[in-house]
């Protein structure tokens, strides 16, 4: 199993938010990539966060968002 081009995108995106408090969301705008609106929206899908433009994690967004932090810090 192999990490594509979509997943990075979304991993990457999932690192931008806050970890430390669900109360913390964060904003796509219309002037952004066009690969990171893209995998916003797929987040959204997902159930990963509340808004297809990306608002704030949900109980399962936060949760991988902590395991993200961890493989992150451990690939550094």
């Amino acid at each position: 199993m192999s990490i594509n081009i979509q997943m990075n995108d979304e991993m990457n995106l999932l690192l931008q938010f806050p970890a430390d408090s669900l109360m913390t969301g964060i904003k796509i705008h219309q002037d952004a990539e066009p690969k990171t609106i893209e995998a916003a929206k797929r987040l959204y899908t997902k159930g990963l966060t509340d808004a297809p433009d990306g608002g704030y994690l949900t109980d399962a967004g936060f949760e991988l968002v902590e395991h993200l932090q961890v493989i992150h810090q451990a690939l550094k």
